[in-house]
Parts: C-alpha cells; structure tokens; sequence
C-alpha cells in the first residue's frame, strides 16, 4: 500500500482517536485518474480495484493495472469520436463495469461526466441534454433508455455521438421456469463471459450508435497523459429536486479528493478488504461508495450489477465474498430486516453505514442485535460529499446524523442569518469564504438559483435540522417539507420514525395539507406491511400510537394508504407530489370522530 491519501490530506485527532482536523490540499494539476488510478496501477498493478459480478453469473476482478488499461484504451475511443477537454458526456451505465472504464477516461481527457439514471423518460433526457449540451452519450443497451434517446436526439443539436454498450445481463436477461437463464443462441453468456478474455466481449449493433465494446477492444492501450486542471469541470449531475426541473450540479477535482472524509473516516473502508456501496452509478452516491475516496484508500470496491434489489441476494454476497465495510440507504436495511438476516453468512462484516434518508432508531437496534454492528449515519448532499456524520471513535445517537465533518465549518441559521440556539431549527449551512474543497463549484447555467444558495458566506443546504447539547445534528426535512400547524413547525422525520416502528407501516411519508383552523394539518400517507389492510380502527390505533410516543400536536390527523410511494428517478421520496396531489384533490379526508 502507497498511501497515496496522504498526500492530500492533514489531520490530527484527539485523546479518543476521534477526528479533529482534516485539510485538503487539491495541487493545481491533480487529475484522480492519472494520480491515483493510474499511480497505483504503476507501483502496485496488482492490487485489486474491483469485484464485481451479476445475477447472471459472471464475475470479474479488477486490478488498478486492469483500471489503467482498459481506460487508456476507452479514452482513445473516446478521442476518436471527438470528446475532448470540457466536453460534457452523459453516462447512462447501470452498474455496468463499463462506467468506470468510461469515468476514467472522461477524466483523462479533461472531459465532463454527466452520470444520469436508466429511468429517465423523453421530457427529462431533452431537457438534460440540451441544457448541458451535451456531446455524447454513453448508455447500456438493456432496458429502453437507447429508445429514449433516439426518439429525443433529433431535438438536441449538441449531440454528436452516440455510444452503446452491452453489458450482457445486469440482472435482466429472461428466464424460463426453473430461473435458468436464456441467453441467446449462439452468445456466451454466465461464467463463459468471465475471465480476461470475457471483458467487453458481446457487441451492440445498432443503427446511428457506436459499438462500446468492438471499438474499445480494438483501440489502442497506449494513451499519454493530457494536460488538465484541478479546477476543470470535471464531474456534473443532476440533482434529484422535488419540484421544478432539476440543477445541474458542476464539481471540479477537488470534489474528489473531498471524498477521502467519506471513506476514511466514515466508511472506515479496510485497504486490504472489500467495501459494497449499494447504489446506481445514476446518482451521486455511486461516486460517494464505489470509486473516489475508496480508491484514494486503495481500497477494493464490490459491484452487483442486478435490476431489482432482493435482500436475500444481497446478504449473499456480503459472506460470498467477504465484505468487510457496506453503506446502504435506510429502505435497503430495512428490506434486509424483512428476510432471516441470522441465515447468511455476516462474519466478515466489520463496519456498517448509511446515508440518503434519515435513518430510524428502530433500524439502528435491529442492525446492531443482529450483526453486533453499529450503522453510523451521515449526511451529504449532490452539492457536496459528505459532511456531517458519525464518524468513527464515535458513539452515535440512534436517529441523529452525527456532527459536522472536520473538513467544514458548519451551522445551523435562522432565517435572518443568525445562528440558532440549541434545540431550534434552522437551516444547515457550510462556509464557502474561501470555497473549500468538495463543495460545488455553482448550479450550470443558472447564476441566479447559484447565488440564492452561495450568498458569498454560507452555502444554503435546504436542509433543516437542530442541535443538541453534545454538538449532534438531528434531521428535520428540507425546507418545503417542515410543516406549520397551529404556530408550532413539524419535521415529518420524528413522525414517520414513529410511525414505522408499528408492524403495521412498511413505509409512509408526513405532509401537511392545507387547514382553515390550523394552517396545514398533518398527514400521513402510508404503505402497510404484508397482511394488514386500512380501516378506521386501524387509523385510529396508528394515530394514538404517534400520540402516545411524540407531542400530541404532532400526530397525524389525516392518513391514508396506498400501494406505492412517488419517487424521485433517484428513489427518494417525494413529499411534493404527495401535497400536489392533495391540493389538487376536491377535500382531504376527515380525522375519525373522537380524536382531537
């Protein structure tokens, strides 16, 4: 191990080994693909980067030396189609092993990556595409998304490339009725596709689109390293707002370097173990568990390239394979709680984390009496990597997001700017005087929703939450989520924790709903678990139990059940459609008698 981390980072700790400054030094010419990646592969070829594997039963291992050649030969290809220094590419890659092979090379070529999701529909691709201009695009050849792009591309005039990669399988190919795979007649397909010879094996042929697969097998491994900058663009997404289109998030490398916090010293990642981030390299947190700081660790990263998540699947992998560190969001855990945890094989296992929702003390205990573990929560946002969390030598209040990162200086402002006591709400903010490290360069193209958030002091997070005596933050919602009933402001947080620790709820989310006596009122929208059926009664049970556990003022008047939750592209919930729903809805349903 080179510990190549510690080039870019200072840092000092405390009598219990905690966390207590961690600077960045991003050097003005660092480029994460050149430095790190292809370092590594240098003076360690060997060493593993990546498992990865899919249901249909190939499997491969990456070395850093692997990492280096095959995006040395993907960045030729990419040459040759015309992508070159601050050219924005979309990648729409599943968890395909092509992604990183393709984000290596966009990096070296100074290029832009714009990862985005295989679920996006005509409006959302056209919108994305000509608000970036973007000069290609990179997508899997399974599902539909090839479809979507050719029914919109003729409307985006940026476009000049279009590149097809076949991933053959990522948990989609059919099965017959024994779950015995069809691969086509004549194809590899399974294990046959494993093995060094296997790598980008199967072609793509179709009209209009360049064969990833052909081509890079074909290009040339000798690439020389291009002149870059730390500052370049280098990595763009878009967020996953709940109203309105959503911002183009720019990042320069320094975001990159930002992420050795997430993996150091939140994901604890083992250099000579194996770190599994479940998450589609669509959104951010892909970037978060499953390359950047993982890699400046030297750390080797498991993919599974499936379709749909299953739980069983999954704890099958952490003992297959040997897992040593996993960050998964809460619904995942709590999918996991929902088979026999105690039948798989946990032993490896030596950390546990979680991020992209607020996590509930009730996940927190399963966890811990089933694997001996402790889930250390954190909190980021696609603006920044992480930046308060629970990280390690702590000991974390179950529910609570930690403490702000040392890379950062952080508070929680009212309105007016002011800081708030403890125990008030208020709106998380980060320092950007001077902009340190991680923190998005601006919204692309939009200089006005840059500035309502950047006020040249504070980086406006949208996000509420308040502290405690010990320094802890405690999530509260985002903005438009907190509810103002009765002159008091209501985090749908508390309420749904509360709500999902009755067997009855699966999931649910808390908005308000507009009230001629009290301004809005509470509602619960809810999705029960397998067995229970909504009624009356059971509405009535499910208010007194919030009553019973919270302030009374807090309990849902309002709840109703449905089958599914709106979400966001990146399976977010989206309380917005909830209360547009509803305000388009003629009356919201009454509180049964009886109840105040």
């Amino acid at each position: 191990m080179r510990n190549i981390n510690e080039r870019y980072v200072t840092e000092a700790f405390n009598e219990q080994g905690q966390l207590t400054q961690f600077d960045v030094d991003v050097p003005a010419d660092f480029n994460f693909a050149y430095d790190v990646v292809d370092d590594i592969a240098e003076h360690d070829p060997d060493r593993t980067a990546m498992v990865w594997c899919n249901p249909e039963g190939e499997e491969h291992v990456f070395t850093f030396a692997d990492m280096k050649r095959w995006s040395d030969k993907t960045a030729n290809f990419f040459a040759d189609c015309g992508i070159g220094r601050g050219d924005f590419v979309m990648v729409i890659l599943r968890r395909h092993y092509q992604f990183w092979f393709t984000m290596l090379a966009l990096e070296k070529l100074g290029a832009v990556a714009v990862p985005a999701t295989f679920m996006l529909k005509e409006h959302d691709l056209t919108y994305r595409l000509n608000g970036a201009d973007i000069k290609a695009v990179v997508a899997t050849s399974t599902g539909d998304i090839a479809d979507t792009v050719d029914a919109v591309v003729g409307a985006c005039p940026s476009v000049e490339a279009l590149i097809l990669v076949n991933p053959a399988g990522g948990g989609l190919t059919a099965q017959d009725g024994e779950g015995r795979w069809l691969f086509p007649e004549g194809e590899p397909g399974g294990l046959a596709l494993s093995g060094s010879e296997g790598i980008c094996a199967l072609p793509a042929v179709r009209a209009g689109w360049r064969d990833f697969n052909s081509e890079v097998r074909a290009a040339s491994a000798d690439f020389a390293r291009r002149e870059t900058a730390a500052a370049d663009p280098m990595l763009m997404y878009f967020s996953s707002g709940t109203t309105g289109n959503p911002k183009m998030v720019l990042h320069d490398a320094g975001y990159a370097v930002a992420h050795l916090i997430t993996a150091k010293h939140w994901h604890n990642v083992n250099p000579e173990g194996l770190h599994f981030t479940i998450a589609d390299t669509g959104w951010g947190k892909a970037v978060w568990g499953k390359f950047f700081g993982q890699w400046l660790m030297e750390a080797a990263v498991l993919t599974y390239d499936f379709d749909r998540f299953d739980a069983a699947d999954i704890l099958s992998l952490i003992g297959r394979f040997g897992v040593t560190t996993l960050c998964c969001p809460p619904t995942m855990y709590r999918l996991m709680s929902e088979v026999d945890v105690d039948a798989y094989d946990l032993s490896s296992l030596e950390y546990s984390t979680t991020a992209g929702e607020a996590l509930n003390p009730d996940l927190f205990d399963f966890w811990r009496e089933h694997t001996g573990l402790t889930i250390y929560e954190g909190f980021g946002q696609t603006e920044t990597p992480l930046t308060v969390a629970n990280l390690t030598n702590s000991t974390p209040r179950p529910g609570s997001m930690g403490k702000p990162v040392p890379l950062y200086t952080m508070a929680i402002l009212r309105g007016d700017g002011t800081e708030c006591d403890t125990g008030e709400t208020g709106e998380i903010c980060i320092a950007v005087n001077p902009r340190p490290a991680g923190i998005m360069c601006e919204y692309y193209r939009n200089p006005e929703k840059t500035a309502e958030a950047m006020d040249g002091t504070w980086y406006h997070t949208g996000d509420t939450a308040w502290r405690d005596e010990e320094g802890n933050y405690w999530y509260v919602g985002r903005n438009d989520d907190v509810i103002k009933s009765s002159g008091y402001r209501i985090g749908p947080f508390e309420i749904e924790s509360v709500l999902l620790e009755h067997e009855a709820v699966r999931e649910c989310a808390v908005t308000g709903v507009p009230d001629p006596v009290r301004g809005f009122a509470v509602k619960a929208t809810v999705v029960l678990a397998e067995g229970w059926t909504g009624s009356d009664a059971l509405t009535q049970e499910l208010q007194k139990w919030v009553k019973r556990q919270t302030a009374p003022y807090k309990y849902p008047r309002i709840i109703e059940y449905v089958d599914d939750l709106p979400r966001t592209v990146n399976g977010k919930i989206r309380r917005a459609a909830i209360r547009e729903a509803d305000a388009a809805a003629p009356a919201p349903a009454k509180t049964p008698e009886g109840l105040i």
